[in-house]
C-alpha cells in the first residue's frame, strides 16, 4: 500500500525517528521518480518540507538522515514548492549535511578525517582578517558520502530553481566550501557522485551569479584550481613544460577513451572554466596570467585530441573544449602548436598540427550537420579564423586545406561537396553571424586580399564582407601577412580571362542584347531603367545604392535619382558629412 502525502506528514508530527523513518523512506521509493507535481498539494509539500528541516535540525540515526535529505531532494525538483529551503537556516543546513559549509571561528577548524573524508589541503593563501578565519565545516559532520550527495542534489535543485536561493548560497559562501574539497582532486576517496555535485554546483553558482564568478576568479584562483582539476580527471603527466600525456602511456601510443565517469566530469569542468573566462579574450593579460592560460590551453589540446566512449558523447566533449579555447587571450593560442612532431603526427613547415587538424575536422562535421549553426559552428570557426590570422603556419596549413590551388573553373564556388564550396555556400546564409564569420575565415586565408576573395569564392559571394569593409573598389585591408609565391594553376591561368568575376566560373558567351543599336537607342534603353529605378524608389520598394569613394556603398537620394531620370548629365554629389554617409 502507497502511503500518500498526508499520511507522510502525519507520521512526522508525531517526532518519533522510527515512525518518520517508515512513512518517509515509503514516500521516497513512491516519488522517486517523480518530475511533476500536481497544484493542489503544494501546501501539503511545502509543509512536509519544513517537517523535514526540522528533523534534521536536531540529533538523527544515519539512516533517518539520509532518508530525510532524499525527501528534501525530491520535493526541490518543484520550483513553486521552494519555500521551507530557501531560507539562510535552511540553506545553512543542507551545506552542513554537504560539507561544504563555511563556518566563522577564532581560529582555523581542524580534524581528522574519518572514514570516506579526506583531509583538506592547507590553509588559505590569501590574507585574511586576524580576528576572524572562515574555513568549511569539519569533515567529521559527513562520514556517509551518501548523505552528501543526497544534500548537494538538493542544493543544485534550489540553485537551478530558485533566485532567492542563489543569492542565500552566495551569501553562506558555497563557493569557498565547495572550493576547499575541489583541491583534494588527487586523492580518490571521494566518490564520483561527489565531485560531479560539486562541480555542478560550481558551475550553477558561476553561470547565474556575477559574484561568485568574480570570487571564483580572484579569491580562490579559479583558473589554476579548476585546471588542476581537469588535470587529475584526465589522468595527465607533463613530460615538457607545456607538453601533456596520459599517466602510463607510451610515447605515441594511441589515447584510449576516456570514460563515462571521466568524460562527465570533464565537461562540468569546462563548463565553469567557460564561464569564468568568457571576457578573456577581450582584454589583455600580465604574464602571470598568460602563464595560467598557456598550462590551462595545454590541457585543452590534450581534450582536443582526446574521444570519449561513443560519438555523441565525443561530440559534445569536443564541443565544450573549442568553446573553451575560444575564450583564452589570442596570443596563449600558441600552445596548440607547441608539441614535438612525433611519428604519426601531422606536420607541416616542421610544426606539429594535428591539434589544428582535429579543429579543422571538427568544424567541417558541424557544417556537414548543419543543425543550429549558430551555436555548434560559430566557436570553432571563430577561433580557426583567430589562430590563422596570428599564426603564419597554421593560416598556410589551413590554406592548403580548404584553399587548394585552384583548378575547377567551370563549377560556381558554391557548387561541389569539398569544404570550399560548403563554406562559400553558408556564406549567402539568412543567419548574419554565420555568414560573415564563413567569410572572415576566407578572407584570413586569402591574408584579406581581394582579388585573391573573390578568385576563390566569386564577387556576388563576397560582396558582403567587401560591402562592411569598405572594400568594393578592390585593395587589401589592414592585416599583416607574410608574401607567398604564385599559386596560380597552369588550368586557372589559361581560363582567367575568360572567368566571371561575379559568379567566379568560365560562362558559355552569351549574345549582346545591345548589338546593332545605335548610341541614342542604347542611351534611350538606359534613361528606361533609370525611371524604372526612380519609380520603384518612391513606392518603397527598393533602395539605390552607388558605390562612394570609400568603398563603401551609401543612398542615393530620391531627388537626385529623379533628377538622374530626368538629367542623364547630372551626377550625385559626394555627402560632405562623412557621418551621414556611415549611416547610411
Amino acid at each position: 500500500m502507497n502511503m500518500d502525502l498526508k499520511g507522510t506528514i502525519e507520521q512526522m508530527e508525531t517526532g518519533e525517528q522510527d515512525a518518520a523513518l517508515t512513512a518517509l523512506q515509503s514516500y521516497n521509493t513512491q516519488m522517486d521518480h517523480c518530475f511533476t507535481f500536481s497544484k493542489e498539494d503544494e501546501r501539503d509539500r511545502e509543509l512536509l518540507g519544513g517537517l523535514v528541516l526540522g528533523f534534521l535540525d536536531g540529533e538523527l540515526q544515519p539512516s533517518c538522515q539520509l532518508a530525510c535529505l532524499e525527501t528534501v531532494r525530491i520535493l526541490s525538483r518543484d520550483k513553486h514548492c521552494l519555500e521551507p529551503f530557501i531560507s539562510r537556516s535552511a540553506m545553512s543546513t543542507l551545506a552542513r549535511y554537504a560539507g561544504i559549509a563555511v563556518v566563522s571561528t577564532a581560529t582555523p577548524v581542524h580534524s581528522q578525517p574519518v572514514e570516506g573524508q579526506v583531509e583538506g589541503e592547507g590553509g588559505e593563501a590569501a590574507e585574511v582578517p586576524s580576528e576572524e578565519v572562515k574555513e568549511a565545516s569539519p569533515p567529521s559532520e559527513n562520514s556517509d558520502q551518501e548523505v552528501i550527495v543526497e544534500s548537494l542534489k538538493s542544493i543544485s535543485n534550489i540553485l537551478l530553481h530558485n533566485e532567492t536561493g542563489q543569492a542565500v548560497a552566495a551569501d553562506l559562501q558555497l563557493i569557498k566550501g565547495v572550493a576547499e574539497r575541489l583541491k583534494q582532486c588527487h586523492d580518490r576517496t571521494w566518490i564520483h557522485e561527489v565531485r560531479f555535485f560539486d562541480l555542478r554546483i560550481t558551475f550553477l553558482l558561476t553561470a547565474l551569479r556575477m559574484d561568485v564568478r568574480a570570487q571564483l576568479v580572484q579569491e580562490l584562483h579559479g583558473i589554476s584550481l579548476l585546471g588542476n582539476q581537469l588535470d587529475a580527471t584526465l589522468g595527465l603527466c607533463w613530460p615538457d613544460t607545456l607538453e601533456t600525456a596520459r599517466a602510463g602511456l607510451e610515447v605515441g601510443e594511441q589515447l584510449p577513451p576516456l570514460s563515462r565517469q571521466q568524460t562527465e566530469l570533464a565537461m562540468e569542468i569546462l563548463k565553469i572554466l567557460f564561464n569564468i573566462t568568457f571576457d578573456t579574450s577581450r582584454r589583455k593579460v600580465d604574464e602571470e596570467e598568460a602563464a595560467e592560460y598557456r598550462h590551462l590551453g595545454a590541457v585543452l589540446r590534450h581534450c582536443l585530441m582526446s574521444h570519449a566512449d561513443g560519438e555523441e558523447r565525443t561530440e559534445e566533449f569536443l564541443s565544450h573544449t573549442v568553446n573553451l579555447l575560444g575564450n583564452l587571450p589570442l596570443p596563449c593560442l600558441d600552445v596548440l602548436l607547441t608539441p614535438k612532431v612525433q611519428q604519426g603526427s601531422i606536420e607541416y613547415m616542421g610544426v606539429n598540427m594535428d591539434a589544428v587538424n582535429m579543429l579543422l575536422e571538427f568544424m567541417e562535421k558541424t557544417l556537414d550537420r548543419g543543425c543550429k549553426l549558430r551555436e555548434t559552428l560559430l566557436p570553432s570557426l571563430s577561433l580557426l579564423t583567430e589562430s590563422a590570422r596570428i599564426h603564419r603556419e597554421t593560416r598556410k596549413f589551413l590554406r592548403s586545406k580548404v584553399l587548394p590551388p585552384l583548378r575547377d573553373v567551370t563549377n560556381k564556388p558554391e557548387v561541389g561537396s569539398a569544404l570550399r564550396n560548403k563554406l562559400v555556400r553558408i556564406m549567402t546564409s539568412i543567419d548574419t553571424d554565420v555568414k560573415d564569420c564563413a567569410a572572415e575565415f576566407l578572407f584570413v586565408l586569402c591574408k584579406e586580399s581581394v582579388s585573391r576573395f573573390i578568385k576563390y569564392t566569386g564577387y556576388g559571394n563576397a560582396a558582403g564582407l567587401l560591402a562592411a569593409r569598405g572594400l568594393l573598389r578592390g585593395g587589401r585591408d589592414s592585416g599583416i601577412y607574410s608574401e607567398d609565391e604564385e599559386s596560380d594553376t597552369e588550368e586557372y591561368r589559361e581560363a582567367k580571362a575568360h572567368i566571371n568575376p561575379i559568379t567566379g566560373v568560365v560562362e558559355e558567351e552569351q549574345p549582346n542584347p545591345m548589338e546593332g543599336m545605335t548610341e541614342e537607342q542604347k542611351e534611350l534603353e538606359a534613361m528606361k531603367l533609370v525611371q524604372m529605378f526612380d519609380r520603384l524608389s518612391r513606392n518603397n520598394l527598393i533602395q539605390p545604392m552607388q558605390l562612394g569613394m570609400d568603398g563603401k556603398m551609401r543612398e542615393i537620394a530620391p531627388e537626385d535619382l529623379h533628377k538622374l531620370a530626368h538629367n542623364p548629365l547630372f551626377q550625385p554629389e559626394e555627402p560632405a558629412n562623412s557621418d551621414s554617409e556611415e549611416e547610411a
